[in-house]
């Protein structure tokens, strides 16, 4: 008989609280540090406590990783009714959550840490399927394994209104935010090979960008599995990203939709003004 299996994450996975209750998901929150004092994503801070500061301040947080001592201590909350942990990170190449979580879990049976290749729902989305196979009654190794597979088959990506967070925490040059702004450029930041990377870019207003971004990636579900998409954002009008939604309802009449706000993590780096459409595909 299989040992009862508990699905977590890092906070990064960008779950609402209301899926966290749904399908019963333990979180492991990062660091956030601002202004000199350190808080934990989504338990003492939130997005807006960081636009406010970076607004009045003009500085934006640094997000670290769970160190090794607070996820042995995680895994063995978890484990000490004998239970089985599946452990989901932010991709590897953006963050040390994985290798710490990869190696806190060396010290547990059961306990099997996968890193999901992408960030917020990108790895939401995986989070959720494999708390359905737990239900179904699977065992950590296999959802572990399958989940690796899938993996290769979430498509994620956000369209961002202003440069300027991505410019502030270096990912992006002067150059390129100047140039954004002159032409109105709204780029599509792509999840590729665990990476962030720049896709499409969408020119004009930022509501006329986000009809055409998502018309792009949803215009044809042929290759989408329909059984949910996300619509995730960081601090949009309920207006606008209640827009793309209904939207994303009329390309895909099947899909579950489901909404979630972008943690401190993404909008750290993103900014306020970002919407991303993420699902998983077919093949």
């Amino acid at each position: 008989m299989n040992k009862k299996v508990i699905i977590a994450s890092d906070s990064t996975c960008d779950l609402s609280p209301e899926l966290i209750e749904r399908y019963q998901v333990k979180i492991m929150p990062l660091t956030v540090t601002l202004g000199g004092n350190q808080y934990k994503d989504g338990v003492d801070i939130d997005p807006e406590a960081i636009y406010k500061h970076y607004e009045e301040k003009g500085e934006l947080p640094k997000t670290a990783a769970p160190n090794i001592t607070e996820l042995s201590n995680f895994f063995g909350e978890l484990t000490a009714c004998g239970n089985a942990v599946v452990y989901f990170t932010i991709s590897a190449e953006m963050s040390s959550s994985y290798n710490n979580a990869r190696l806190a879990a060396k010290n547990f049976e059961d306990v099997y840490v996968v890193d999901t290749r992408n960030l917020s729902t990108g790895g939401g989305l995986l989070v959720v399927s494999a708390a359905e196979m737990a239900a179904e009654g699977k065992s950590a190794q296999d959802i572990a394994k399958e989940c690796t597979e899938l993996t290769k088959r979430v498509d994620a990506s956000f369209v961002i209104d202003d440069l300027e967070f991505l410019h502030k925490g270096g990912r992006c040059s002067a150059v390129a935010a100047l140039g954004g702004l002159l032409l109105q450029l709204k780029p599509c930041i792509i999840v590729k090979d665990g990476k962030m990377g720049v896709g499409k870019k969408y020119r004009g207003r930022f509501s006329r960008s986000l009809g055409k971004y998502v018309e792009d990636k949803v215009g044809d579900t042929s290759n989408i599995d329909t059984t949910r998409i996300f619509v995730t954002h960081a601090g949009c009008d309920e207006a606008l990203y209640t827009e793309c939604v209904e939207k994303v309802k009329a390309l895909a009449p099947s899909a579950e939709v489901l909404v979630t706000r972008a943690g401190c993590t993404i909008s750290s780096h993103c900014g306020r003004n970002t919407l991303g459409v993420l699902f998983i595909r077919k093949s």
